[in-house]
């Protein structure tokens, strides 16, 4: 059985994919708008050795696979293989390759993973307790301190890495990042003179819009350096440093008083579950009574399966340490901090074409990109996007907005009879 074959038998079926492969063989459909190259035999390593679909995203990442065509197509064409393989379709690779003396002894090697991930609880970096303060700045600077010139490509000019709000169908990722942010200020009854305390900030896209168009003097703090730095400089640039500030602080280290509002916008996937409790509580003693909360998170459908896949690809690579509740879970421990919860909405579909429009500024930076952070962090950003793209679509995760309130001494919201941040349909 030749190279190209053996990824063919373990594709979905009806699929139109082409396999080529290092030794000249070619498999699948020919010309197909989807081309997987296997380029190495130590590719066959990683698939049959690794757990679930943890083995082609090695391949991938490491350049001994590589993917020609728009890569959320070829995960959806691909679903089953980059899913969880079963014991017996890996017995069936094996088989495959047994004639094949060069393919036997690529898969007798057991191949170290690619430098880009982070085994769980193994590096030295991530040592300590899980969600420490210091722990949790390593976690943070895995991530987002990739390089802001890449995540300016990837992200678009307003720098926002969490889910859009699309107004409609047709408009652009900035008319919907500016909604987004539009929609938490409305939500929060934003006005003039307020304080407002953002955790989480990022680069203070939050932060700068409450500052311009409501005239709140706005807070931020991220655990990443590289975040903040950006963040002033762009406040200064816009002219709102008597109203903006980001700061590279620990949430848990804010000691100013009161605030009127706070915003979570992308935070509570790395609090983790044990601490949901004291995070939730932590933020309602930061509010004045009659202040609101917004919490905005990727959650899981519901609270049945597990909160972290220590083993998957997004731990391993993209977020180390993070946790997805149900969204209930979430409601349930703002109430038992002290929060009445008075909304709650899901914009799945929204995060599912956010991440359409991030995945297409990638591919038309590919070069710029590479060139700055390396192709394998490339690749794992590629394969990341799309493949969380392909998992709001299915449902597989969500992405909820829980608004809540401190009542005041008497029971008293200062909510309206019925919600005034959207329009009324007519």
């Amino acid at each position: 059985m030749s190279l190209a074959e053996v990824f063919e038998r373990v594709a979905t079926a009806d699929a139109p994919v082409e396999f080529t492969a290092y030794d000249g063989s070619h498999a699948g459909t020919p010309e197909a708008e989807i081309r997987f190259d296997i380029r190495s035999p130590y590719a066959v390593s990683y698939l049959v050795r690794s757990r679930g679909a943890l083995g082609l995203a090695r391949a991938y990442v490491s350049g001994h696979i590589d993917v020609f065509g728009d890569m959320y197509t070829a995960l959806v064409r691909m679903s089953h293989v980059f899913g969880d393989m079963t014991v017996r379709e890996k017995l069936g690779v094996l088989r495959g390759v047994a004639d094949d003396p060069l393919l036997r002894a690529a898969v007798a090697t057991r191949l170290e993973p690619p430098p880009q991930e982070v085994r769980v609880n193994r590096l030295p970096f991530l040592a300590g307790l899980r969600h420490s303060k210091r722990r949790d700045a390593e976690a943070i600077h895995h991530h987002y301190d990739v390089s802001n010139k890449f995540y300016e490509w990837v992200l678009g000019p307003s720098m926002a890495y969490t889910c859009a709000c699309y107004p409609s169908p047709d408009a652009t990722l900035e008319e919907a990042q500016f909604h987004k942010f539009d929609l938490v200020a409305r939500k929060l009854a934003l006005q003039p003179g307020m304080r407002l305390l953002d955790v989480g900030c990022g680069w203070g896209g939050m932060v700068m819009h409450a500052a311009r168009e409501y005239g709140v003097k706005a807070l931020g703090v991220t655990l990443s350096k590289e975040q903040a730095e950006w963040a002033q400089k762009a406040i200064a640039s816009a002219g709102l440093a008597d109203l903006a500030e980001v700061r590279h602080l620990d949430y848990r280290d804010v000691r100013e008083g009161e605030f009127d509002a706070i915003s979570s916008i992308g935070l509570t996937e790395h609090i983790g579950q044990a601490n949901l409790p004291a995070y939730f509580s932590f933020l309602y003693g930061r509010l004045r009574p009659g202040g609101r909360m917004l919490n905005h998170t990727i959650t899981r459908p519901d609270n049945t399966t597990e909160s972290i896949r220590r083993e998957g690809f997004i731990n391993r690579y993209v977020f180390p340490d993070g946790e997805l509740e149900g969204p209930g879970y979430i409601l349930s421990k703002m109430h038992d901090a002290g929060f009445e919860v008075r909304h709650e909405e899901n914009l799945r579909e929204h995060y599912a074409k956010t991440l359409a429009a991030w995945c297409r500024n990638l591919d038309d930076h590919w070069d710029e990109a590479v060139a700055e952070v390396g192709e394998g962090t490339a690749r794992v950003w590629r394969l990341y996007m799309a493949g969380c793209r392909y998992g709001f679509e299915r449902n597989w995760i969500q992405l909820h907005q829980t608004l809540g309130v401190k009542l005041g001494p008497e029971g008293e919201s200062g909510f309206p009879l019925r919600p005034d941040w959207e329009p009324p349909v007519r």
